[in-house]
């Protein structure tokens, strides 16, 4: 009897263990694994964003020129077609539930009406490359990275609320992905050839300065970045097949392994904000990681 007791505490315990483990998360953080089908995207996959609902979106899904939409139970749908000639990469939502686009090709950004699909233009300059990656302050004003991949240079661009876009910085590196930082006070710029990331100060009025190098990576690529509710940056790193995490400090806290080698960015999402998802440019999906700190871009979504 006695022992028939202590295989049943021994099994309860374990069940308990288990459920709590999987609630939690804990035991599978910093893992990835594939949340959409190999080529479900095309290998311009990028600019992944999560809505307040918890849907996420990235860029061309199924063909180019499209948004995908990925619902929480995983139902995933053409979302828009965007206009004639426009491909996105980078998407970031507003505290307001806007939605925003890089459109690389026609040198815009892009706003799409959530409700009717509408898009619109929100922001343009013929005299920019592309714009490749956008990020967004909690005055709802945008920076963009602005690389000119063919002769490995690169620029910063600003954009106010009215959709007017000025030219911050030039003569930099192939800037690609960039971030404001939880308190809205820093921006982080990478140049994805020269392998460096920069932080700069963020004016009230939106001019930056005291430009700084904040890290630098011996090899691969750089890629899209997002920051978590800490103030660590999550940093693609393009070739290498990794996301690193980095410290406010500039120190490298841990590397995530992933399936394919070429990540193009990142969102955070999940119901609490503490999963990871990936977009992959070499097999064309988004793969998808637990983390143990939520992003900042979903905290804000759920402050009000």
């Amino acid at each position: 009897m006695k022992f028939k007791i202590t295989v049943i505490f021994f099994i309860l315990f374990k069940t308990c263990f288990c459920v709590n483990a999987q609630q939690t998360g804990s035991s599978s953080l910093f893992v990835s694994s594939a949340l959409t089908p190999v080529n479900s995207f095309t290998n311009g996959v990028e600019g992944p964003a999560v809505d307040k609902e918890g849907n996420l979106y990235a860029v061309n899904y199924d063909h180019q020129g499209t948004i995908g939409k990925i619902t929480p139970s995983g139902a995933a749908s053409i979302f828009v077609e965007l206009p004639k000639g426009s491909i996105g990469n980078g998407i970031r939502f507003s505290r307001h539930g806007d939605m925003y686009v890089a459109d690389y090709t026609n040198h815009n950004i892009l706003k799409v009406d959530m409700n009717t699909k509408t898009v619109s233009v929100f922001a343009y300059d013929g005299s920019m490359a592309q714009p490749n990656d956008i990020a967004i302050t909690n005055r709802n004003t945008f920076f963009a990275s602005n690389p000119d991949w063919a002769n490995n240079t690169g620029s910063i661009w600003y954009a106010n609320k009215k959709g007017k876009i000025v030219l911050l910085e030039g003569n930099m590196g192939t800037t690609n992905g960039i971030e404001v930082s939880p308190d809205n006070k820093r921006l982080y710029v990478n140049e994805s050839v020269q392998r460096k990331v920069w932080v700069y100060d963020i004016s009230k009025k939106g001019k930056i300065s005291s430009k700084k190098l904040f890290m630098e990576f011996p090899d691969f690529g750089l890629d899209g970045m997002r920051c978590d509710a800490n103030g660590n940056l999550y940093v693609t790193r393009y070739d290498k097949g990794v996301v690193a995490i980095v410290s406010p400090q500039g120190k490298l806290i841990r590397e995530v392994t992933l399936i394919g080698k070429k990540p193009s960015n990142v969102a955070f999402g999940g119901p609490d904000g503490k999963t990871v998802y990936v977009t992959m440019q070499d097999k064309g999906n988004v793969e998808t990681f637990r983390t143990d700190t939520p992003g900042q871009e979903w905290v804000n979504k759920h402050k009000h």
